[in-house]
């Protein structure tokens, strides 16, 4: 007999994928005559079914909202195995291309192929500036959107458009695919 480790709603990291996401739905596999399901499976939007130990419960506890509280985003520098030195003299730091990692252990994050890089290197550096930026940003947009919120009737007319369209940003940040209300998981 199973009983259900996780439930609809509820974050997990995906061990056979090595990504999180969210529990979409439970899936007991029923057999007639018994009292609990045989089975149990998850289906938490990535093509297939996976089981309770192909899953990891998220242990932080932090609700989605303090998800830009991380301040360990930070942008590396990857050895440049394809070209030497001498043969990219356009590139801003020749030999190296850009690694954003948002994770403790040095893994994770933002990566880009060679030949995108070689493509046009000051885009992916700026990229890899704002991604590394983000959190920061979204600390600013969640404090003016709330700000907004909070003193919108004395507010100059400008500073109140730029508070409604943080709140709108907050909102395509947070909404979660799948999510039927459309409403903001937690933006205000």
């Amino acid at each position: 007999m199973a009983k259900a480790a996780f439930h609809k709603n509820q974050k997990v990291y995906v061990k056979t994928v090595g990504t999180w996401a969210i529990v979409e739905a439970v899936l007991p596999q029923w057999v007639k005559g018994l009292e609990e399901p045989l089975k149990i499976h998850y289906d938490v939007g990535l093509g297939r079914e996976f089981s309770a130990s192909e899953l990891i419960a998220d242990k932080s506890g932090a609700p989605v909202d303090d998800l830009a509280d991380f301040d360990n985003w930070r942008i590396n520098r990857a050895t440049n195995r394809w070209k030497d030195t001498t043969e990219v003299p356009n590139h801003p730091q020749p030999g190296t291309y850009p690694v954003v990692t948002t994770d403790e252990k040095n893994w994770g994050g933002w990566r880009v192929p060679s030949a995108e890089y070689d493509r046009d290197p000051q885009r992916i550096e700026f990229q890899a500036r704002i991604i590394e930026a983000a959190p920061q940003l979204m600390r600013i947009s969640k404090a003016l959107a709330q700000f907004g919120h909070n003193h919108s009737d004395d507010m100059p007319a400008e500073l109140l458009d730029l508070a409604k369209k943080a709140t709108v940003l907050l909102r395509r940040v947070y909404e979660t695919h799948g999510d039927p209300s459309g409403q903001p998981q937690a933006a205000e």
